[in-house]
């Protein structure tokens, strides 16, 4: 057998004339290679994914800057309103009421932002605003709400729409909560301010009602998806803008705190009026007269006339020894 012959050792690092050492073949690859990447640079940011080759991958890797409390309120507003008006809606029966609950709603959460964007659910914080706003008992007494509003155009839903209508207040929210929108039992006793046991109650009466007079809707899933649909097919739109929103609840505070002034600026006015014109001493009644036999009545003066006050005055006001005054001559 032949036997190849081994690999001949490396040549030696060779000398230039001048006695530099000339380039070894790794240091002309090293040379290759920064050329290339000089060369290509898209190549050198897949090559090196780790750290930013350029200003722009630089400025990627900084933190996004925070919103400014009307950015974040935008935000809000834009997340939560439309779906709430159409829960509102549910509630009432009337859509310019809920429309104007949730205006009314996030005009509260601006006046009191501080407290809703650190709160844990800002969205919850609203609809709690909101369906308060809705259920108050006054809005019977105005005008506009005394005459009912067209009803839903389909049969099943003025069905659904008129059983909601019929259940009490507190029972009416329990159902849309924990049915509607699929919170939990303890949030929805925490929302309602009940105790856990009593939104219970609330929730299988509530559900009683309407499989008696809609037997098709005793499922609860079938009563949720029912819900979903009537609010959705409603064509509830908020009518304001988040600026104008934000613009009318500074205005609505300012006028609260003229208000507020004005009404202090006049309690104190009448209070030193009180002062000022108060009698500053007790003066006992005089009792009425009494007949007694064999005594004559003997009664005090009573209140003077003008004219006798006026005499009484130019009395006073005169000098107590003067020449208008008569004295007895003694002879």
């Amino acid at each position: 057998m032949t036997q190849t012959p081994a690999c001949p050792p490396p040549l030696p690092e060779a000398e230039a004339e001048d006695g530099t050492e000339v380039n070894t073949e790794a240091e002309n690859q090293t040379e290759n290679k920064a050329g290339s990447k000089a060369e290509n640079p898209a190549e050198n940011q897949s090559e090196n994914p780790d750290g930013p080759e350029s200003e722009a991958d630089f400025e990627l890797a900084l933190p996004a800057p925070a919103l400014t409390p009307g950015q974040a309120f935008d935000a809000l507003y834009a997340y939560a309103a439309p779906a709430l008006v159409r829960q509102t809606y549910l509630l009432t029966g009337r859509r310019e009421l809920a429309r104007e609950s949730v205006e009314r709603a996030f005009q509260l959460a601006w006046q009191r932002w501080p407290e809703v964007a650190v709160d844990r659910d800002p969205a919850g914080w609203v609809r709690a605003a909101a369906y308060e706003y809705a259920m108050s008992p006054w809005h019977r007494l105005r005008l506009r709400h005394r005459t009912p509003e067209p009803p839903p155009a389909a049969l099943d839903d003025r069905r659904l729409l008129s059983v909601l209508l019929s259940l009490p207040p507190a029972y009416r929210r329990t159902v849309l909560l924990y049915d509607g929108l699929g919170i939990g039992l303890p949030e929805t006793a925490a929302e309602t301010e009940a105790s856990t046991p009593a939104a219970a109650g609330r929730l299988l009466h509530a559900r009683e009602v309407v499989a008696a007079r809609v037997p098709e809707l005793a499922d609860p899933g079938e009563l949720r998806l029912r819900l979903t649909e009537l609010g959705s097919k409603e064509s509830l739109r908020t009518a304001a803008k988040p600026v104008v929103v934000r613009s009318g609840s500074e205005r609505r505070a300012r006028r609260w705190t003229r208000a507020a002034i004005a009404f202090t600026v006049l309690l104190i006015g009448s209070t030193a009026f009180t002062l000022r014109t108060a009698p500053d001493h007790y003066e006992a009644p005089q009792a009425p007269a009494a007949t007694i036999s064999g005594v004559p009545p003997r009664s005090g003066p009573g209140p003077l006339s003008e004219e006798e006050q006026e005499v009484r005055v130019k009395l006073r006001s005169t000098f107590q020894n003067g020449p208008e005054r008569l004295r007895p001559e003694l002879r």
